[in-house]
């Protein structure tokens, strides 16, 4: 039965934290807030608790993950960035954006497009996130938290619990500000293509 923690979204209480990341540093797979939406989130080392997340959103093994960063150099050891894309990427994040880049050697294979080598990467504007990922030390893994037949993300804690208290290990009580899909942005092209527009302002990339 999954554990169940609610923490300030302004000032996550330090004790919460650590033992929401010794549960990842388990093998464990967590729904937790991002600044768009529920997310479900684990370790880049745990096969078995992506697969899990695979299986809870009802996804095959073409459906990738999102890199969660905490921050641009953290993100550029799994992504190649160019000056002009740190430029709009140091502009626009943290944010409710998710941008695919191209990866570097430092990504797994398994975590890159099975076709192209590009990775999709998220710096979330959230302090619960942010002080997962700093006690972490290293990016989550995640999908949004979409159940199959679902039109929308979860987004109530109390409902994720209801539906996955035996298929998570935690599920994280915190408040969202701004409920909605990330925008996701390609920046593998020479100008930023909008992939889907969603509650990120594209306006900033020229689109």
């Amino acid at each position: 039965m999954a554990q169940y923690f609610v923490i300030n979204a302004e000032n996550p209480q330090a004790r919460l934290i650590k033992h929401s990341v010794e549960i990842l540093r388990e093998g464990g797979v967590i729904a937790y807030p991002t600044d768009s939406s529920y997310a479900l989130g684990c370790m880049l080392g745990f096969k078995d608790a992506q697969d899990r997340i695979r299986q809870i959103r009802g996804l095959g093994d073409d459906h990738l993950f999102t890199l969660i960063c905490s921050n641009l150099s953290e993100l550029s050891v799994y992504a190649q960035v160019d000056n002009a894309q740190f430029r709009l990427l140091k502009a626009n994040t943290p944010g409710a954006y998710t941008f695919v880049l191209k990866a570097t050697r430092e990504l797994p294979r398994r975590l890159q497009h099975p076709k192209r080598n590009e990775v999709g990467i998220r710096v979330p504007n959230h302090a619960v996130t942010q002080a997962l990922l700093d006690e972490l030390g290293e990016p989550l893994l995640s999908m949004t938290l979409q159940l199959p037949n679902d039109e929308e993300p979860l987004n109530e804690a109390w409902e994720i619990r209801e539906r996955l208290e035996h298929g998570v290990d935690l599920v994280i009580d915190s408040a969202i500000s701004n409920t909605g899909l990330t925008t996701v942005i390609n920046l593998t092209e020479a100008a930023p293509v909008l992939i889907r527009q969603g509650v990120g302002d594209a306006a900033p990339f020229g689109l």
